[in-house]
This record gives structure tokens, C-alpha cells and sequence, in this order.
């Protein structure tokens, strides 16, 4: 059985279960769209990278509420401060950030530094003005408007790496990203910052 959609269809086609075993093909033009799987979105969206190279924060705003895992994604970032590094969740409009309620922690590879979280998802502790960050954190709706983090970052200026793991409850459905530092003085100086949702 071989199924194909031309370029002028729109709207929704649903696919029965066939009632004896079958195999075939479903061939999609190439476009704009979302395929659901057992009511799954497959739908991946990356932003733009932001270059952390000047600010005091990064946000990323407008997140759709359909959307369940958050990847934010470092590559050579850096602040001109010692204040460790902090994702916060945003919800609204006009985001409001949690700025409070994350549970959790974050180590050095080492096991020499952990600190547990408090204002925001801590991604880099044990920070030095130097320090150059790389890699990772996924964020995940776990249910309603609770949301894991689990990170994997790692430093070029040294021989470290940083995990971290933690949870937080939010007021309304999330809507933004921020990246900040614990004091929410310190500048960004080099880098960039991205995210894509799912």
C-alpha cells in the first residue's frame, strides 16, 4: 500500500489501523508542518543564536505551550565575573521569571564543589572570570507545569566538567528561557547561546 499527498493538500489526513497486517509507505511533500504520532508532535524548533558577549542576561522568549523539552546550548560562553551561571523559567506574555522554588544541584567533576540550587537552575559553579563553558542543558515537562533539568557542560579553561540535576513548579505555563548569574550583574563577554524546543 503506498499513500502520497501532492503539494496542493492541506488540512488532516488520518491512517486507519489496517485490520490485517500490511505494510506501505506514506510519502509527505516537502513544506511547512507537524506529523503526529500516536498524537505525538515530532515538531523540532531551533531559535537563533544570541552571541553572549554583552548583557547582564539571555532570554529566550515566545516558547509555545504545546511544547514538552527544551534543549539551551552553550559554545564558548563566558562571564567577566566569579558568579556562577543560572537558567531561569519564564511564564506570561511579558515573561515574569521564577525566581524561586528550584530544587536541586550542581557538581564539579571533581565532587570538590556542589552547590544546591536557589534562584534558578545552576549550570557553572566553583566560577572563575576566566572560566569558558560548553555543552548543554535539556529542560523537561514532567507533568502540568513542573519542569526536570539536567545539564552536561564543560570547561575549556581548565580540565572540569559541571552536571547538574533539579526540578521546578511554576505558576502558568512556561513561556521564556533566561540566562543569567546568581548576582544578575554580571556581563557576558564571549560566546553564544541557543535553544530549540520540542
Amino acid at each position: 500500500m503506498s499513500l502520497k499527498l501532492n503539494s496542493s493538500s492541506g488540512g488532516s489526513v488520518t491512517l486507519q489501523e489496517p485490520s490485517t497486517a500490511t505494510n506501505g509507505t506514506l510519502t509527505l511533500p516537502a513544506g511547512t508542518g507537524t506529523v503526529a504520532v500516536n498524537g505525538l508532535s515530532s515538531n523540532i524548533v531551533s531559535g537563533t543564536a544570541v552571541a553572549s558577549t554583552s548583557g547582564t542576561s539571555i532570554d529566550f522568549t515566545g516558547i509555545p505551550s504545546w511544547v514538552k523539552r527544551i534543549t539551551v546550548m552553550f559554545s564558548g560562553v563566558s562571564t567577566n565575573g566569579t558568579s556562577s551561571t543560572i537558567v531561569q523559567l519564564g511564564t506570561g506574555a511579558t515573561p515574569t521569571y521564577t525566581t524561586s522554588g528550584y530544587l536541586g544541584s550542581v557538581a564539579t567533576s571533581s565532587g570538590a564543589t556542589v552547590t544546591n540550587f536557589s534562584t534558578g537552575f545552576m549550570v557553572n559553579n566553583s566560577v572563575g572570570a576566566a572560566s569558558v563553558v560548553y555543552g548543554h542543558i535539556v529542560i523537561l515537562n514532567i507533568s502540568g507545569n513542573t519542569w526536570v533539568e539536567s545539564s552536561m557542560l564543560a570547561l575549556s579553561d581548565s580540565a572540569n566538567t559541571r552536571d547538574s540535576a533539579g526540578s521546578v513548579t511554576l505558576g502558568d505555563v512556561l513561556t521564556a528561557i533566561r540566562i543569567t548569574t546568581v548576582v544578575g550583574s554580571n556581563t557576558f563577554d564571549a560566546g553564544s547561546i541557543n535553544i530549540l524546543y520540542e
